[in-house]
């Protein structure tokens, strides 16, 4: 996995912007640890930190291929799963590789279909091809938008990167945050192609975005396709076995150490156990096989201070060690404490990463100190992450209330009244301007619009479909930006087996009563995968990412909102002052979840003011 970024201007000579290029690549050398490359011609400059997983030696970048029109160069970050048969097809019709990486694939790929190569590619990407030949710039997302890639227009071209910091730190861009930034930052819609920067889009999944003299011009390759299921139950879950099979050993090649990422629940467990089984085959010449590394987060005493509510009925590491030892893993917990998960350094990291004041708090920070844990002895990662979205994991996609709400479904269940929770922070002129309540609305019907409707379906299955685009389009999005900006700013890899788009695809449009057929959430994948795990797991309620309940933990956010409250910090430009100030007055020990997740808004708003230094254009 690495860091993309470039420069295209018509106007200028780049080949004399070497610094301005390494500060923008320099940005992201968290992403890219292990080196670093430039290429300048006089209209592009591409930049590219890697972090080396398949090829060591050959696989640097931004790589280059010679033609007798020019030269076609590409700056790459991801993974291309089915890169050896691409290889296989491409050397038949002619080329010749010099690498064994799947970025040598791409480009050359792209010089035999051009943009079309996207259509043929399966796996996690985002790369930019500089083709001098025509003087045009070609950028690629993956289907799924599992890889990030944000563009910002300039007077004569483009500038682009993985991260929107790497595009902020060029001095053509424009720092700041209107409105429509905050609306989009706040109001959970994740729409597609937008970014909270004046002037910045991202490359949307599934999208290409070109750029020539003659201006930019975007278009999609891939959108989530409605089709007729025709295959009866027993079909549809061997299919969805064989799928993961494939999947899982796809995303098992590397060249550096891999893991998995397990917590005990159905998705994880199942990845795990996959792995464990491809990994402990003995291999092609007889080699013994491996056992598969497995990591877990805990709390430090919170197997003892445990208290099941609403969303959480069980912790997690008995199942994580259950699995464990069931499929025979290398497994670990990764034990935090209240301190370190409070730590200031930490959610400064963290609103780093992700360039933006929108973070989960200590479940980002937790995440953050997993994830720079496991990187102490893995690259690579396989994560459960997206098989809610795409299995109908969700408790409030059975919920009739949900179903039938006209909003998106976690907006039912999270916010009051179609307004989002994080807005609460803001003063009353600022929430007035913001006027959340019609953006989210007209954010939802726009989405709504998108879906296809199946022939001969039921209104039933037609809203449920729904259901399941708005995840798949919408708040898996969010996840997978979550995931992607904190596993790379520690330089680790997190692979997604769940989001290829085969198995998308073809689970997407299975009918939801198949998807439910015993009355429970993910039918199909816990019927797929009924032989592989514990029975405990195969039934235990689902639960979310853990979220920590130490009061000292709530003590230690109170403090430093008190320290903010002695300060003359900008934050409170945009918070009512007086709304952290009566929250400060609690007792830690009693304090709602909700009033303390508002508070680690307001300290990671304040992080981010500090980081950024923004100009706010209400």
């Amino acid at each position: 996995m690495c860091g993309i970024t470039g420069w295209i201007s018509y106007d200028r000579d780049l080949t004399q912007q070497r610094v301005q290029l390494d500060a923008m690549t320099e940005t992201m050398a968290c992403r890219g640890p292990d080196a670093s490359g430039a290429w300048l011609d006089r209209h592009a400059a591409l930049g590219h930190r890697r972090l080396a997983v398949i090829d060591i030696e050959g696989g640097t970048q931004p790589m280059v291929v010679p033609t007798d029109d020019g030269p076609v160069t590409i700056t790459y970050s991801g993974e291309v799963y089915n890169y050896t048969e691409l290889r296989d097809e491409l050397r038949r019709r002619g080329h010749r590789f010099l690498t064994r990486s799947d970025t040598e694939v791409v480009l050359h790929g792209y010089l035999e279909w051009g943009e079309a190569v996207a259509e043929r590619l399966n796996g996690m990407f985002a790369f930019a091809v500089w083709d001098s030949r025509v003087e045009k710039l070609v950028m690629i997302r993956d289907r799924m938008g599992v890889k990030p890639l944000y563009y910002s227009s300039t007077d004569d071209g483009v500038l682009f990167g993985s991260e929107p910091k790497a595009i902020l730190a060029n001095a053509l861009a424009d720092r700041a945050v209107d409105l429509e930034g905050l609306r989009e930052l706040v109001s959970f819609t994740q729409t597609p192609g937008s970014s909270v920067w004046c002037g910045m889009n991202e490359v949307v999944p599934g999208g290409v975005v070109t750029v020539d003299r003659s201006g930019l011009r975007e278009r999609r390759y891939w959108t989530l396709p409605t089709r007729p299921h025709t295959d009866d139950r027993k079909t549809t879950i061997a299919t969805v076995r064989e799928l993961l099979e494939d999947i899982v050993g796809r995303q098992l090649v590397s060249d550096v150490p891999r893991c998995t990422l397990l917590s005990g629940g159905l998705d994880s467990s199942v990845i795990t156990a996959l792995a464990a089984a491809k990994l402990g085959r003995p291999g092609e010449h007889g080699e013994p096989g491996e056992k598969v590394r497995s990591f877990a987060v805990d709390f430090a005493g919170r197997e003892n201070d445990f208290v099941a509510d609403e969303l959480r009925g069980t912790t997690d590491a008995p199942y994580a060690r259950e699995v464990g030892a069931h499929v025979g893993s290398q497994h670990r917990s990764i034990v935090l404490d209240h301190a370190a998960i409070a730590d200031p350094a930490v959610r400064r990291a963290v609103i780093t990463a992700r360039d933006s004041p929108l973070s989960l708090g200590d479940m980002d920070a937790s995440l953050y100190l997993l994830f720079q844990a496991i990187r102490e002895q893995s690259t690579v990662a396989l994560s459960g992450e997206s098989a809610d979205e795409v299995f109908g994991g969700y408790r409030w996609f059975h919920q009739p209330e949900v179903q039938a709400a006209q909003t998106f479904p976690w907006m039912a269940v999270f916010v009051s009244g179609a307004r989002a929770q994080v807005s609460d922070r803001f003063n009353a002129d600022i929430t007035a301007a913001l006027d959340l309540p019609t953006y989210i609305r007209d954010r939802y019907s726009d989405a709504v619009g998108e879906v296809e409707r199946a022939e001969g379906e039921s209104d039933h299955e037609m809203r449920m479909r729904v259901m399941c685009h708005l995840h798949l389009t919408r708040f898996v999005r969010m996840l997978l930006e979550r995931k992607d900006r904190i596993s790379m700013a520690v330089g680790l890899e997190v692979r997604v087996p769940f989001c290829d788009h085969r198995l998308v695809e073809y689970v997407y449009n299975t009918p939801w009563s198949m998807k439910s057929f015993d009355g429970r959430e993910k039918s199909l994948l816990r019927a797929a995968t009924a032989d592989l795990l514990p029975a405990s797991v195969l039934n235990r309620t689902k639960a979310p990412y853990p979220a920590t309940l130490d009061p000292h933990y709530t003590g230690a956010l109170l403090q430093q909102s008190k320290e903010l409250l002695a300060s003359d910090d900008p934050v409170f430009d945009l918070v009512d002052r007086s709304w952290l100030e009566d929250i400060t007055r609690q007792d830690s020990g009693a304090m709602p979840i909700d009033i303390r997740n508002g508070m680690e808004r307001v300290l990671d708003l304040s992080t981010w003011l500090d980081i950024y230094r923004p100009e706010i254009r209400l």
